[in-house]
């Protein structure tokens, strides 16, 4: 009897141990299953934007191989010479909270523009004296910059302080001549010294043009301000040429852009040609020229024969992960979510349009798809080693096609932001690149939310203020 009632305890032990175990074994395929639902939406979505990022990638590269099989001319900024009257060329330079680099960058400016016949119009704001007075000073010794102060307190937006310049303008031409063209620039800018020539060749031929915009590596935080790097040596070195190529609207980079003063007229509206209930004003600007019949060219053009660096616009952008997450969020509210709601689909049949708009638009579903990927990778990371503590194999989470399709066009996808970096800036950053993808969607990642809480505002009906974040001229470069 003894005997038999020592059995009673090892029993009970062995049925909650089974118990256990099979918990055990119930919550691992739970956790294989979440794991292989998020890798499976994650990977349809790399799926899907990895062939139509390699769409663009092949139409680039079938342009540049029918480009150098024609073997035609290739300009340099030395092919752009000074016209024999050359047309009149106006900077505009909004300026709100910018004291500590609009004096440097007009100095700069004025030092190293090439060209004969431009004015600077600076805007800025009543309430902004430290701005007021660095503008002043530069005004005071160069008649070429003027200061306008609009007539509201700041910030509004920019497209506002735009406008303010624009009326400023038309006031000026009867005394000061008729202006063939609106430069864009903001006030951490470094000009080149090429680009007036450049756009008063084609001004007129074309009712805007774009220079690329190549952002500089902040020497206090080179990994946040890479990230724009890359992006910006990728997208306009190809995607921009392809999106003209194909004849779709050529969004603008709000710098290092000029545009028609005619076809400006005729695009604005009352308040001047800048939508102030815009965020992404230049985005829409440009896309709006495209819909009343102006053309946009997008110019890569060599600063000297056989070099790899295009004229371009240089600036120092965010270097700190919380303005690199501002500017970001602002990205995705004027482009894929307020400026959907306000520019629509454009024409029915025009697919080209239609499709560069999803392009613009997918930026908030892509950071979805990254956040599916990371869960994923981390479920099924904690199901792997559950399945080595209970010394069961792991099922597989997706399926080998699926993976191997998947990893080639992410690897190709590497390759080519290696590829244009390199060409830019240098094999050593071409390298570094590919852990700064890792960085680039960690800040997108961050940035969905204060997008999504900013655009939520905007339907409640808050009003726009200009979200803009702190800017150091690149000193040294004049």
């Amino acid at each position: 009897m003894k005997a038999k009632s020592s059995l009673i305890p090892g029993m009970i032990l062995r049925k909650i141990n089974l118990k256990t175990g099979e918990r055990g074994m119930v919550l691992l395929a739970a956790l294989d299953a979440c794991a292989r639902e998020a890798l499976l939406f994650a990977a349809a979505g790399f799926l899907i934007g990895g062939i139509d990022d390699l769409l663009i990638d092949m139409l680039f590269i079938w342009r540049a191989l029918r480009r150098r099989l024609r073997r035609g001319p290739r300009f340099s900024a030395a092919d752009f010479t000074l016209a024999e009257k050359p047309g009149r060329m106006v900077v505009f330079v909004p300026a709100w909270d910018e004291a500590a680099v609009i004096a440097p960058m007009l100095t700069a400016l004025l030092a190293r523009y090439d060209y004969p016949n431009y004015a600077v119009y600076v805007g800025a704001y009543p309430n902004d004296a430290a701005t007021i007075q660095a503008v002043t000073a530069i005004a005071a010794q160069d008649a070429r910059v003027t200061l306008v102060i609009g007539p509201r307190e700041g910030p509004t937006t920019k497209a506002d302080c735009l406008n303010t310049l624009w009326q400023a303008m038309l006031e000026h031409e009867a005394t000061r001549g008729r202006v063939k063209a609106v430069v864009l620039h903001d006030a951490e800018d470094l000009v080149h010294p090429a680009e007036l020539r450049i756009f008063d060749w084609l001004i007129g031929r074309h009712a805007a043009v774009q220079l690329p915009v190549l952002p500089l590596i902040h020497p206090q935080g080179r990994v946040i301000s890479a990230v724009y790097s890359d992006e910006f040596a990728e997208s306009h070195a190809k995607q921009l040429q392809v999106r003209e190529a194909l004849g779709a609207g050529l969004p603008l980079a709000g710098v290092g852009c000029a545009l028609d003063r005619e076809v400006l007229a005729r695009v604005g509206g009352a308040d001047g040609p800048f939508d102030r209930a815009s965020l992404t004003e230049d985005y829409e600007l440009g896309l709006a020229i495209a819909a009343a019949g102006g053309s946009t060219i997008f110019v890569h053009v060599p600063e000297a024969p056989g070099s790899w660096t295009p004229v371009a616009v240089r600036a120092y952008f965010p270097h700190r992960i919380d303005a690199a997450v501002r500017q970001r969020a602002r990205w995705m509210v004027g482009i894929a979510l307020a400026g959907w709601d306000r520019l629509g689909w454009g024409h029915p049949l025009a697919w080209r349009d239609h499709w560069m708009r999803l392009r613009d638009r997918r930026a908030p579903l892509a950071v979805v798809v990254l956040a599916a990927a990371y869960a994923g990778l981390l479920l099924g990371g904690a199901g792997m080693i559950g399945h080595a503590l209970e010394g069961t194999p792991q099922p597989a989470l997706l399926p080998e096609a699926l993976l191997i399709a998947t990893s080639a066009l992410m690897l190709w996808r590497l390759i080519m932001r290696v590829g244009f970096t390199t060409t830019i800036y240098g094999w050593r950053e071409g390298i570094a690149a590919v852990p700064r993808v890792i960085i680039g969607n960690y800040i997108a990642l961050l940035a969905v939310r204060r997008a999504l809480t900013t655009y939520i505002g905007l339907l409640r009906g808050r009003p726009l203020a200009w979200d803009k974040t702190a800017h150091q001229f690149p000193q040294g470069r004049a």
